[in-house]
């Protein structure tokens, strides 16, 4: 398993092919951006649980400036939507189980209709949870019920940045999946309650151009984030700033 370490994270920089769906153990995969990285500065739960992620994947292609510009190195790009797309056609053939946890039961149930069209050898649950800042015990117990309920193969969680990627981890040891992955706004995407980007803008390293002028609010939302991350690279690249290199375990 290729893996590239920067700025105190550990990305996954390999084929998704290689990362198994059935394991003896639950894993977690996270995605990091420069939007995510700027957060995690200034929330240390999220960033205790994207560097305890099992697989951490690259969102996009702007987290690699780090690598590239400190050591040379770049990181496959396994975005949020290649990783869905690549795991539910995996479990598809394999007719597997698929629980999505989160949105609104209007998404949910235009999901379900999809996957049922694109995606007809899986069987698919789905629940959602209430629109809170902070779930409350019962919330969180409701939730683990009903995904171990269900047992999937795969659970897809879309719950917002950083909200899914904490609750992920931290129920981590509690649920009966095999993969545990964090997609947010695929959900919408897939559904169709948000309009795509098309495929060939992510190619052309473009997507998050397309995305500004689709949700110019995510953008104004996110900047201050995304240029906090260049300015602590380009700080760490001049030799200003030290970034504290503690290491974390990969495999549990």
């Amino acid at each position: 398993m290729n893996t590239v370490k920067t700025i105190g994270f550990t990305v996954y920089s390999d084929d998704l092919a290689l990362i198994p769906i059935r394991d003896n153990v639950c894993r977690v995969i996270n995605t990091i951006s420069p939007n995510s990285y700027g957060v995690s500065t200034r929330d240390k739960e999220f960033e205790r649980a994207l560097k305890t992620s099992d697989y951490l994947v690259l969102d996009g292609v702007y987290f690699a400036f780090s690598s590239l510009l400190l050591q040379g190195k770049n990181i496959k790009r396994n975005q949020g939507p290649d990783v869905f797309y690549h795991f539910i056609a995996r479990l598809n053939q394999q007719n597997g189980k698929a629980f999505f946890l989160g949105s609104s039961e209007g998404t949910l149930q235009k999901i379900r209709e999809r996957a049922r069209k694109d995606y007809p050898n899986l069987t698919i649950e789905t629940y959602s949870p209430p629109f809170k800042l902070e779930f409350s015990e019962e919330d969180n117990q409701q939730m683990v019920e009903s995904i171990n309920a269900f047992q999937p193969d795969i659970l897809f969680v879309g719950m917002t940045c950083p909200k899914q990627e904490k609750w992920a981890i931290k129920h981590r040891e509690l649920l009966r999946a095999n993969l545990v992955i964090c997609i947010g706004n695929v959900f919408d995407w897939f559904a169709g309650t948000q309009k795509p980007i098309h495929p060939i803008w992510f190619k052309l390293r473009i997507g998050w151009l397309v995305r500004i002028f689709l949700r110019p609010e995510v953008f104004k939302r996110n900047i201050g984030n995304q240029m906090l991350f260049f300015w602590h690279v380009i700080l760490i690249f001049l030799k200003i700033k030290k970034y504290d290199t503690r290491s974390y375990n990969w495999t549990r």
